[in-house]
């Protein structure tokens, strides 16, 4: 399973992004491998409409589950749309904090509607 975490920069070690559309970088973590691949967002100062096409970039990617601090309401249709899950991160910790949290089912999963 892939798992995308909104960060402030790349690697596992890099500080969770609250913001899903504009998070500088999205770390893309495969659960079984625990192999990480970190992509820059160049979506951060587009204008409108940034979240569904976030949303495209995960599911080209391959995610099914997303983990970010506040999603808007046209990336949680999109989101919905796409079948990937959303689960809350509000800590100050790391991607690999975050990813610890998912794993241990101690994540809040975020409302998209």
């Amino acid at each position: 399973m892939i798992v995308c975490i909104t960060a402030r920069a790349a690697g596992t070690d890099a500080p969770v992004e609250e913001r899903f559309g504009r998070a500088p970088y999205f770390v893309f973590v495969d659960t079984e491998t625990g192999a990480s691949e970190s992509v820059q967002n160049p979506l951060v100062d587009a204008a409108g409409g940034v979240g569904p096409r976030a949303v495209q970039m995960l599911s080209e990617h391959g995610a099914t589950a997303v983990i970010t601090g506040q999603v808007g309401g046209n990336a949680g249709k999109a989101l919905e749309a796409g079948g990937i899950k959303a689960y809350a991160y509000r800590g100050s910790g790391s991607v690999a904090d975050a990813l610890a949290g998912y794993t241990a089912g101690t994540l809040t999963p975020l409302s998209l509607s």
